[in-house]
């Protein structure tokens, strides 16, 4: 069945010349104005300069554990590889990297036109924004099953045991441009969020996106790198960490009982993600919304393109596995992984659409003070960890019983194989977040800033990554804490700056003759106390700390299947 592998490699190819059309349809549209050009031109001066010194120090620290593995695979693991291990990690880096670069760059070139069409419709607002945003899906789901099509036509000749120790580097490279893109990219776009809204919107009382913030250009940038490179990197490193497990659990003899034939669960796992490309671009294809503003239309927008995406790859999966004379178990724990995916994404609508309940309450209790907001708002993002653990362990154990461990896994990669339509909703918000901050900064009138913020607002709840719930949970008074104690850092500062101005501008105060300006402190404190909710607080919480540690427990597992070998060689040279 060596074949069957040009498969996936092929649809792989389908994906990234959907993307090349995308590009094409996105750079053939109007720029807009002069203003609207230098605004985009600055972001993507700004984007281009960041990735590429991160990726210059990511380059260093890849090719440095690349050399130790080179070095230590060969008297250490036990399948005596050495080079091997080495190129597959540095060609995950670079897969995963370029994934990422192509998308951060159209995403910041599709910003400037998604605010000039909104001037004529939403919808054509909406089809650049999504297009803009699909171009990073595409990228990587095409790279990513290139790339491990790759891996096997060249060292599909080793023994399984080997080629077995072989895949993970792959994962392990794409795991570190990960890590890099997401926590670097997370830390710079709330830092530069957060100090434009402190400064903008609470000390200069002027809004959030107005030209004369120094630091408007900077949240731009960062809206970009964090959430259309970093989330990019860190769904590239699901997508082929999940395939390998699978592919790992299928060498192993897992799936014994499961398939006619031993090389079906290797390939299985790459023909059903190749199905999901497909599923993925018809699901693109079909996104559209007519004139109206209301959350409701949006969502049903998004909704028709990632439904129709699920129901085609589980047709899809269905007909794959009856071809293949795989047990109907695999199907079903394929399926139930396509249920599960598609629940947690409405659950996350659920709880962050200001068209539902929880979100809604979290504004009405914003009316009664700081401390109301926070704590309905901390309630709020608890209680919403519940629907997906719920959900996917209710998946693991039936798709256990349907298939063993092996139906785990292949649930994990039915969840994941729509990634290319799932990215899309999430890569697109930044692009229609910087097209509603281009609209403020340009001029254009407030009808056209209604419509961006509607295209934003659905980008921003739209996630279908599965974050560990209960470990964000455990994680949130640490945050708070430190948050808390920062702004309370902040806030003496300024109150001690405040004071001395007092006594060096007020005569006769050190005399007891003056009476100091009393309100001007209590105002400040009460300034600092309201600025740390909301956006300040909830911000980092949700793109830095939480995405972070959702990559850096991927990353340990991926790194323990790496040198599991070599401990196990360490362990034999001991004794």
């Amino acid at each position: 069945m060596d074949y069957a592998w040009f498969i996936p490699f092929c649809v792989g190819i389908v994906a990234l010349l959907f993307a090349g059309f995308l590009i094409r349809y996105v750079l053939a549209q109007n720029e807009g104005s002069d203003k609207i050009r230098e605004i985009s031109k600055a972001i993507q001066e700004g984007a281009i300069a960041f990735i590429g010194r991160e990726y210059k120090a990511l380059t260093v620290v890849m090719v440095i554990i690349a050399i130790i593995l080179a070095i230590l695979g060969k008297p250490v693991i036990n399948a005596g590889l050495g080079w091997e291990l080495a190129v597959a990690l540095l060609f995950g880096a670079f897969c995963s990297a370029s994934a990422g670069f192509l998308g951060l760059t159209m995403a910041t070139r599709s910003n400037g036109r998604t605010a000039h069409a909104a001037q004529k419709s939403l919808n054509d607002g909406l089809r650049i924004a999504f297009r803009g945003g699909a171009i990073m899906g595409m990228c990587v789901v095409g790279i990513g099953v290139i790339g491990l099509s790759i891996l096997y036509f060249v060292f599909h000749g080793y023994p399984a045991a080997r080629f077995l120790q072989i895949i993970p580097a792959y994962g392990f490279g794409a795991s570190g441009v990960a890590i890099f893109a997401r926590v670097g990219g997370g830390i710079f776009t709330k830092a530069a969020d957060t100090g434009a809204d402190l400064v903008g919107k609470v000390e200069k009382g002027i809004p959030e996106d107005d030209p004369r913030n120094a630091a408007a250009i900077a949240d731009f940038v960062g809206d970009n790198v964090g959430d259309v490179c970093g989330m990019g990197a860190d769904l590239f490193e699901s997508y082929v960490d999940s395939i390998i497990a699978t592919i790992t659990l299928g060498v192993i003899g897992v799936s014994v009982g499961l398939m006619a034939k031993e090389s079906t669960a290797w390939l299985l796992p790459m023909l059903v993600a190749a199905i999901g490309i497909i599923a993925s671009i018809i699901g693109c294809l079909l996104v559209r919304v007519g004139e109206k503003l209301e959350m409701g239309a949006l969502l049903n927008a998004l909704r028709r393109g990632t439904f129709s995406a699920s129901i085609l790859a589980a047709i899809g999966s269905a007909l794959l596995v009856w071809i293949l004379d795989v047990s109907w178990g695999v199907f079903w724990s394929i399926f139930v992984g396509l249920v599960a995916g598609v629940l947690i994404g409405e659950s996350t609508n659920y709880f962050t659409s200001y068209a539902y309940s929880p979100t809604r309450k979290i504004s009405k209790a914003s009316q009664t003070g700081a401390g109301t907001n926070i704590v309905s708002g901390f309630s709020n993002g608890l209680m919403s960890t519940m629907p997906p653990v719920i959900l996917v362990a209710i998946a693991i154990i039936l798709a256990f019983k349907f298939a063993n461990f092996y139906g785990v896994a292949i649930a994990g990669i039915g969840m994941l194989s729509t990634l290319g339509i799932s990215l899309a909703t999430d890569a697109y918000g930044p692009v229609a977040d910087n097209s509603g901050g281009i609209v403020e900064m340009s001029g254009l009138g407030p009808e056209i800033r209604e419509r961006t913020d509607a295209l934003d607002s659905l980008g921003n709840m739209l996630d279908f990554r599965m974050i560990a719930g209960l470990f964000l949970g455990a994680m949130l008074p640490a945050i708070f804490c430190a948050q808390t104690m920062g702004a309370v850092g902040k806030t003496a500062f300024v109150i001690i700056e405040e004071v001395r101005r007092q006594f060096r501008e007020i005569k006769g105060l050190m005399e007891g003759t003056a009476r100091p300006e009393y309100n001007k402190c209590v105002d400040i404190c009460t300034r600092a106390a309201l600025k740390v909710v909301g956006d300040t607080v909830g911000d980092p919480m949700k793109d830095t700390s939480g995405p972070s540690l959702n990559i850096m427990i991927k990353l340990m597992s991926i790194i323990a299947l790496v040198i599991a070998p070599a401990l196990l060689g360490f362990a034999g040279l001991i004794h």
